[in-house]
């Protein structure tokens, strides 16, 4: 008999439309009851309540055979559209991972969306409620996609930051380097490139809005105050990581302070860096730092444009994702053995 005062729900860790199936109702009507909106009675309530719980005991009971759930484990890699060389790494990377997460009978679907827009952000993740397993997010830290994260994560979706993390209670994970001490490298490396010359310093970044970026600033600012005073970081320049914003507010920066000593690029966008440092006769003139060994940064280390580049490993990034998310669907003890993301430095001289 329907009680007017229903239990509150189990933790849910099956997808929502399995849920409408089992209790015979519409997507609409599980998502309305799990979040106890208005418009569902309380029979509804108890048929979604119980079709919750048969589910997961499903799931309890057959966590190390993903192929009775619909033929595996899905994910997900919801990344910024756009171009950017490192989302190309990670693509390429999740591709070479293929044949391993066949063996772990998983799927991984990868989807895009504007990072730079919180609107747009937080729709594409709502748009994935109840369709995978796991969900790895590489996305700004802004409270509507916080918002979106804490209910997919109700739902019993299992979420991982990647490379910027978000500030949601209910994320499970965050996988990437520690951008404070990636941006005070970034100063010291600098510094040292600078040398005893004394004067303002650049600085490009994607967005202040993008947990990564603002963590690397600080970490960068930092570094300067302590222990390069004579180095006068000027306000950053955000060109939302597109080459083609990049290319003219660097210009405008050149040509506004030809003291300029030296260059910050926290994000992407640095083939249009480069190209403005070539054009405007600057490139070797001062020490230019950047983020993430590209074809283009490749190619502005070996003409003496870059003087040093920070990386990280997507390759490493997207399997300690992919493993992490598997280790939790599968009931496993928590992996030891995924090393932490390690800050990378690159000169000409070491280029793999």
């Amino acid at each position: 008999m329907a009680s007017s005062s229903p239990a509150p729900l189990p933790d849910l860790r099956a997808r929502l439309h399995d849920v409408a199936r089992e209790a015979g109702v519409s997507l609409a009507t599980v998502d309305r009851a799990l979040n106890r909106r208005p418009g569902v009675s309380p029979r509804t309530l108890l048929r979604v309540q119980e079709a919750v719980q048969r589910l997961t005991q499903r799931l309890d009971d057959t966590a190390s055979e993903p192929s009775t759930r619909c033929g595996g484990w899905l994910l997900c890699f919801l990344l910024p559209a756009g171009q950017n060389s490192f989302v190309e790494q990670l693509r390429e990377a999740l591709h070479a991972l293929t044949p391993w997460l066949n063996e772990q009978r998983a799927r991984v679907d990868v989807r895009t969306t504007d990072a730079f827009s919180p609107a747009a952000a937080s729709a594409a993740v709502k748009r994935l409620r109840g369709q995978y397993d796991a969900v790895v997010l590489m996305l700004q830290d802004h409270p509507l996609v916080r918002d979106a994260v804490e209910r997919m994560a109700f739902d019993g979706t299992f979420v991982v930051t990647l490379v910027s993390d978000i500030a949601a209670r209910a994320r499970n994970h965050f996988v990437g380097i520690d951008n404070g001490a990636a941006g005070r490298t970034a100063g010291a490396l600098l510094g040292r490139f600078v040398g005893t010359r004394r004067g303002p310093v650049g600085i490009v970044m994607g967005s202040h809005a993008l947990q990564d970026h603002a963590e690397r600033l600080q970490g960068f600012r930092q570094a300067l105050a302590a222990d390069h005073p004579q180095l006068l970081p000027l306000p950053p320049l955000e060109c939302r990581d597109r080459p083609e914003a990049a290319q003219p507010l660097v210009a405008e920066l050149l040509a506004r302070h030809p003291e300029l000593v030296g260059l910050y690029s926290i994000g992407a966008g640095n083939d249009g860096i480069h190209r403005a440092l070539q054009e405007a006769g600057a490139a070797g003139r001062l020490a230019w730092v950047c983020h993430e060994l590209t074809p283009h940064t490749r190619a502005a280390l070996l003409d003496g444009s870059a003087s040093a580049v920070i990386g990280q490993s997507a390759a490493q990034e997207a399997r300690a994702a992919c493993r992490l998310a598997l280790a939790r669907l599968t009931r496993q003890r928590e992996l030891a053995d995924i090393e932490p993301i390690r800050i990378e430095i690159y000169l000409k001289d070491n280029l793999p």
